[in-house]
């Protein structure tokens, strides 16, 4: 059997695999929740009552459920653009506009991208107006939704037309070691956008007004001096724009960090709650998780290019995907889209391994909130969020290994139990 036909096979293997793989833990993770549906765990039977309980259940089964579709969907799709000949025929049509190479491709990934977002939009819209509303969290309107889908599309273009344009060149021009001169500027691109984020580009989509004077500030002013944390500021978001769902975090670096509380989640806990998920987040700025994430990304972003490399220089790698055989060699952006899209089908299965690292993050987050301030408020204040997100209590914990970034509720509360032991 030839070497592109083993490809395929392996291909097709990986993608079986991972498809098989994501259904089966999702029917574990509904079995698992239905059996403990019936009753709160005792850990959280005095704050959340059964009710509640049994709407994060049904919340959490009614998502995994509807997953299922677009699964099935993003399938059909890969096999389409790849197998199928789906790309071939959309490069051979924008290569009969007799555009350089560079702006072909930038033309391709362009019109790719506008069909799978279009294709992707009715599995958005049912799950904003229909899943989300059905359970009391959406509070985004058509309109809102309407223009923060045109704002992201021109923020897109903008931004991303640009670097595409670089990146393609770069592939085009520089030779075998294009790849790092790629990396070089995709890292650098993503410290910029962590800089600009906060202050230029977060507020094109929501409202973010200071933080109130008042015991809450003084509070979280104590804390950041306390932790040698400095900001720029303290800021509220209107998230009730769009969702009843609450959440704080920080973003930016340098001296653009800003700390950000969802407008939901001042109204979800006291002060004293709100004082200890801060020191949560503070937690991962002491640590370092952010730095440990970047390397990480920064790293294996690095190898994902060098193999990708490496692949574009087969005749193999394009013909096994659908792509019909060219006398004059393949053009440097197939390479990237074709990596883009089968390298999911490669790496579900290391999942568990990114979620291990992000695991030991919120222990020692944890951990480092339990020293700033009592960690009984810590706990109560996961387990208010908890009950306001409808997040069930009771996941499955082979599919939590996959798709959770945190520990499930009961390990993360015990851990905490034991830090204020």
């Amino acid at each position: 059997m030839s070497q592109l036909h083993n490809f395929t096979l392996l291909f097709l293997a990986m993608l079986f695999i991972s498809t098989v793989m994501r259904l089966y833990l999702s029917q574990r993770q509904i079995d698992h929740i239905a059996k403990n549906r019936v009753r709160v765990p005792a850990d959280f039977a005095e704050n959340i009552t059964l009710e509640d309980h049994q709407k994060a259940a049904d919340y959490t089964t009614a998502k995994v459920r509807f997953g299922r579709l677009p699964l099935a969907y993003e399938v059909l799709l890969l096999l389409f653009w790849s197998l199928g000949g789906g790309l071939d025929w959309l490069d051979n049509n924008i290569i009969s506009l007799g555009m350089n190479p560079v702006l072909t491709g930038i033309a391709v990934i362009l019109v790719f991208t506008f069909i799978s977002s279009l294709l992707d939009l009715p599995f958005s819209l049912y799950n904003t107006f229909v899943l989300e509303e059905k359970f009391g969290f959406n509070r985004t309107t058509l309109k809102t939704f309407i223009t923060d889908m045109v704002k992201g599309s021109l923020l897109g273009l903008l931004l991303g037309v640009p670097l595409l344009y670089v990146i393609l060149w770069l592939m085009q021009q520089t030779g075998d070691q294009w790849w790092i001169y790629t990396w070089l500027v995709i890292s650098g691109f993503s410290l910029f956008m962590m800089w600009v984020y906060p202050t230029w580009i977060a507020p094109i989509f929501n409202k973010f007004e200071p933080l109130e004077e008042g015991e809450t500030l003084n509070r979280i002013t104590s804390l950041l001096t306390r932790c040698g944390f400095n900001s720029n500021g303290i800021f509220v978001i209107d998230g009730s724009k769009r969702s009843s769902h609450g959440n704080a975090y920080f973003s930016g670096f340098g001296r653009n960090k800003r700390i950000v509380f969802f407008d939901t989640l001042l109204k979800m806990l006291s002060d004293d709650e709100l004082e200890a998920v801060l020191a949560h987040e503070l937690g991962h700025f002491k640590k370092k998780h952010i730095i440990k994430g970047m390397a990480i990304s920064f790293g294996t972003t690095l190898l994902a290019l060098a193999i990708l490399a490496w692949l574009m220089k087969t005749d193999w790698f394009y013909t096994a995907l659908g792509i019909s055989e060219r006398a004059d060699g393949y053009p440097a952006y197939l390479a990237l889209l074709l990596f883009t899209l089968v390298l999911p089908a490669f790496t579900f299965v290391f999942q568990p391994l990114f979620s291990i690292f992000s695991r030991k993050n919120e222990f020692e987050a944890d951990a480092f909130a339990a020293q700033q301030t009592d960690a009984k408020y810590l706990i109560q204040a996961l387990v208010g969020l908890y009950r306001e997100n409808a997040s069930t209590l009771t996941p499955d914990p082979l599919y939590s290994s996959f798709y959770d970034s945190h520990p499930p509720a009961p390990v993360r509360i015990e851990h905490l139990k034991m830090q204020n032991a």
